[in-house]
């Protein structure tokens, strides 16, 4: 089994996911499709080596310790590639997330125009959300290009693994990958508070002792980026309140009003106009009268000041979806299935 030519074809297919599993030909997701490869099929022996060929020697020894590895790849000018080893019915599995080399630039992601307005901020809390493959990764990472190519600062990441690589442009950059130059995220987080930095990307905001630290960090003066797995602006808010003991949930509400810049939720859509994908936005960002919501615990009226400050660069989950559909990127099944008011959004678009 050639893993070269398996994964060239998938690049050349612009594939998102490879997966190599036993007992089946390799399967590629093109723009959320699954789609089988025209490769024989793997055997356990085969997945056995693709997993010595690709892992470095400590990935291996995890395998074969807890049945599961993380660790990323390379081929050079081709692509870099996240990857999970696991085991499947006794054999082998590998999951390959593409991960393009170059990063592309914000205004090429059809993102809103108030996410670049996002990098002009000095200090203080921003998440990018949404499910795993939503772009949240590409989003971050074009941000910090944006600001490498504007400022003179210092930028530190914290990432599992490493994914876009950056060059030095104005900014000094420095990338730290969970396993091989930091034990955790918290231990990496911590010590990089030493080292001087203007902007840190905490990769995942991941338990509680991680989402203090990026929050302390954001409350003395960083500007610093995280993800979350939600699907919006005021379940992130809960999310992270609810990380902390009850005793505690007060004073972090006071915190997080305080620091919280803005949050950025992520769906993507397969585009029906041409070849590709394209995101949808839910956008909060942290005006006055949101940071007294965060304080009072009443989040759940977040939806509603996002609906009336339209003016200043918020949009809702379904106001973007309708807005992809009227454009004509997206169809309409899209659209309603992933709403978070399908009924409502349904009846819009056919107004």
């Amino acid at each position: 089994m050639n893993l070269h030519e398996i994964l060239k074809v998938a690049h050349k297919a612009n594939a998102s996911d490879i997966h190599l599993v036993a007992g089946q030909p390799p399967v590629m997701r093109v723009n959320q499709v699954m789609t089988p490869m025209d490769f024989p099929v793997i055997s356990p022996e085969s997945g056995r080596a693709i997993l010595e060929e690709m892992a470095p020697p400590e990935a291996v020894q995890t395998f074969d310790r807890q049945r599961d590895s993380d660790f990323s790849y390379e081929i050079e000018g081709m692509s870099r590639y996240r990857v999970n080893a696991h085991l499947q019915r006794g054999s082998v599995g590998l999951c390959l997330r593409s991960i393009k080399t170059k990063v592309p630039p914000l205004g090429a992601l059809t993102l809103p125009e108030v996410i670049a307005r996002l990098t002009y901020l000095p200090r203080g809390l921003v998440l990018v959300t949404g499910d795993t493959g939503s772009g949240k990764s590409t989003t971050l990472a074009a941000m910090i290009q944006a600001m490498n190519e504007r400022y003179r600062k210092h930028i530190i990441t914290l990432e599992d693994p490493v994914e876009y690589t950056f060059e030095s442009d104005h900014c000094l950059i420095e990338q730290r990958e969970l396993g091989q130059d930091m034990p955790t995220f918290s231990s990496g987080l911590k010590h990089a508070l030493r080292q001087d930095p203007d902007i840190i990307l905490v990769g995942e905001m991941r338990d509680l002792e991680t989402t203090a630290l990026a929050i302390s960090a954001a409350e003395t003066g960083h500007l610093v980026l995280s993800t979350l797995h939600t699907v919006n602006a005021s379940q992130t808010v809960e999310r992270i309140i609810d990380m902390y003991p009850a005793g505690q949930q007060n004073q972090i509400r006071s915190m997080l009003a305080n620091t919280l810049q803005a949050v950025v939720s992520q769906t993507l859509f397969s585009r029906i106009d041409e070849p590709g994908m394209v995101p949808a936005v839910e956008t909060l960002l942290c005006t006055p009268a949101v940071r007294n919501l965060i304080r009072e615990n009443r989040t759940f009226e977040i939806p509603n000041v996002i609906e009336t400050n339209r003016s200043i660069g918020m949009s809702s989950l379904d106001a973007s979806i309708a807005e992809l559909y009227f454009n004509g990127m997206i169809s309409k099944e899209d659209a309603v299935a992933q709403a978070a008011f399908p009924d409502k959004l349904e009846r819009q678009l056919v107004a």
